[in-house]
């Protein structure tokens, strides 16, 4: 929140979208604070604005919808909400995986380097004493 306010006292466009002068005095960050965790801190509301803000991008093709990056933020879950959603997000998260880990062992392929060791593989010489 402090870094958004920084950003709304010197960017022009910040307070042209929010209708600020250029000398009016922006709010304390404190106010968007309370506003988030009183008014809105059992809504919805941002996700409604992040969804729309998608759904205008989609419209005037503005984003890709075949390149996905995947944010590991952490969230709190909620029990049994939005489940599904985060089924898909761990899927599309293992699916950019594997599609990372492909494009990499082209890469090094293509340079004539080994592939890299997978997780759980031996990475020191098998020693075989009876």
């Amino acid at each position: 929140m402090r870094q958004t306010i920084k950003e709304i006292e010197v960017n022009v466009a910040y307070r042209w979208f929010l209708g600020l002068e250029m000398l009016d005095t922006v709010p304390h960050f404190s106010t968007f604070g309370k506003n988030y965790t009183r008014r809105f801190k059992d809504t919805d509301l941002f996700e409604q604005i992040f969804q729309r803000i998608l759904e205008e991008c989609y419209k005037f093709k503005l984003i890709d919808p075949t390149e996905v990056f995947v944010n590991a933020t952490h969230v709190k879950a909620r029990a049994n909400n939005k489940k599904m959603r985060k089924r898909i997000a761990e899927q599309e998260a293992l699916f950019f995986e594997d599609m990372l880990k492909q494009e990499i062992r082209s890469d090094r392929e293509e340079h004539g380097k080994k592939p890299l060791k997978e997780k759980g593989e031996d990475h020191t010489p098998s020693d075989k004493r009876d």
